[in-house]
Formats: C-alpha cells, structure tokens, sequence
C-alpha cells in the first residue's frame, strides 16, 4: 500500500492548525494520500476522512483495523487514495516526497479548477494549511456564490 500510512514523521498539529475549527477534537494520523487528504482515529477509534480539496470530514472505518483491511482492496484504494489519479500525476513528472503532495493552482472547490496543467508538487504544511482557511472563510457560504480571493 505504497506510502499511505508512512504518517510518523509528519505534524499532525502542523496540518491540522488551520483545520481546528472543523476537527477540534484529539485525533491521530493515521494515512494520508498524494493529494494531501488525511485518515484520522478519534478517540473512540473510528476513522475518518479529512478532504482538503472540499472542506469536509466523513467517517469512512468503524475501526483502524477495519480502515487497513479495507484500504487493501482496489477499490477502496481508489476512492480514498486516488490511485489512477496519482498515476496519471506520476506520468506528468508530478511525484511528491515525503513533505510534499499534488496540489492544484485553482483549489478543487471552485468551478474554475478545470484548466489542464493545474497540478504541481506543493509543500504539504503550506497547502493543507492554506486550504483549510479557505475553506474556514467559504464554510458559511452557500454553493455556487461568487468569491474574490486577495493574496497578501
């Protein structure tokens, strides 16, 4: 299962600063995809999936155990972890480290993340964090409004 549960190394704390205000709860890392989607274990052990690219948490295992058996069939792999999609990354060069993931110049969450060649290797703590603000500022507003993104 390649490097999905590779997790030790990385701040859970780092990724999860600018998530705080979806995910306030104590949770542990447990797997992670190339597009910097994040498994978390709550303290009841359930597990769940932190989407980055649409702001939202679903539980997706009763159980880290129930997680690992199911992220071992070839479709749950490809609904969690993207496989295709990451191989097709992989094809265009795009093949992050450890600290890295594929990110997307217009975030997945706006109508206008069609365009080709969007994806490059971004720093993980920078694109999870910078995701999860965005999202924390768009969290209230309702689907298809129009927003004005200002980098300072």
């Amino acid at each position: 299962m390649k490097t999905y549960f590779d997790v030790e190394d990385l701040s859970l704390e780092r990724l999860l600063e600018q998530w705080r205000w979806l995910c306030p709860q104590t949770v542990a890392l447990v797997a992670r995809n190339v597009f910097g989607d994040l498994y978390l274990r709550d303290e009841s052990g359930k597990i769940s999936k932190l989407d980055i690219a649409i702001g939202q948490m679903k539980e997706v295992a009763e159980s880290e155990a129930e997680f690992r058996k199911l992220a071992s069939t070839k479709e749950k792999r490809e609904e969690w972890f993207a496989e295709s999609d990451e191989l097709a990354a992989s094809r265009q060069g795009l093949k992050p480290g450890a600290n890295q993931c594929i990110g997307f110049k217009t975030p997945l969450v706006f109508a206008e993340s069609g365009t080709p060649n969007s994806a490059y290797v971004a720093d993980l703590y920078e694109y999870v964090s910078f995701l999860g603000e965005l999202h924390r500022q768009i969290s209230q507003l309702p689907d298809g409004s129009k927003v004005w993104l200002e980098f300072t």
